[in-house]
């Protein structure tokens, strides 16, 4: 049997009953939203520690080392100092200008001691004399396995750069009476570990550089050579 709402008659007037609906409860709603952000909240933080921990566990057991890039060789394949004036001893004492034209070959070294690869991005090398830039080298990124060593080259060309007044008094100076030029060689190598197919970030091994060549026997005289470490 079902019930039905009972209707009242007044006056010969029937009334129906009005049915209102149970109060919505906001209060409960926003308790149960707050609930689930925090269940997510405190997913997300389980799952970051989980992975910080995981990489953690890695970098203990693989103890990676930092990437070892030397300058091994220098070699001059061209040196080519042309003073605009008439001759070098006008040149030595006046404040002409000059024009330098010049090849360096050089050999750099890549050792990785590490359990994992490294990949190498795109190098450049910025050859200047007292601060003047010359000529730049460009080296091509490359992969290297663990446990090996690679040889890489870049030849620097300098095609004609004029230096204007003192400088290139001085380079005159030093090329006609010293038989030597010093050049400064500069450079960032950016480096990225690869570890079960993950990459780490790039960090940077800056290079530099001293050289000093010989403009008459075309050789390279000395060098030195200094590494600023990494940076992330």
């Amino acid at each position: 049997m079902t019930s039905r709402p009972t209707q009242n008659t007044v006056n010969g007037t029937t009334h129906h009953p009005h049915y209102y609906p149970p109060p919505y409860s906001s209060s409960s709603s926003k308790a149960s939203f707050k609930g689930c952000c925090c269940c997510l909240f405190l997913l997300f933080s389980f799952l970051l520690l989980l992975i910080l921990a995981v990489i953690l566990v890695i970098v203990l057991a693989l103890k990676p080392k930092k990437p070892q890039f030397d300058l091994q060789q220098v070699g001059v394949q061209y040196v080519g100092i042309t003073p605009n004036s008439a001759n070098v001893a006008a040149a030595v004492s006046s404040d002409s200008s000059a024009s330098v034209s010049l090849n360096i070959r050089m050999v750099f070294t890549a050792a990785n001691d590490n359990k994992v690869g490294i990949k190498y991005d795109e190098s450049r090398f910025t050859v200047m004399y007292r601060g003047i830039p010359l000529g730049r080298g460009i080296v091509p990124g490359f992969y290297q396995p663990a446990h090996s060593v690679r040889r890489v080259e870049t030849t620097i060309v300098v095609d004609r750069v004029n230096l204007l007044q003192a400088d290139a008094t001085d380079l005159i100076h030093d090329a006609a009476l010293n038989d030597r030029v010093e050049l400064r060689v500069l450079g960032d190598v950016g480096a990225k570990i690869r570890i079960l197919g993950l990459t780490s970030p790039g960090v940077q091994v800056s290079v530099d550089c001293t050289i000093g060549i010989s403009p008459t026997k075309q050789s390279v005289t000395y060098k030195q050579c200094g590494f600023d470490g990494l940076r992330v």
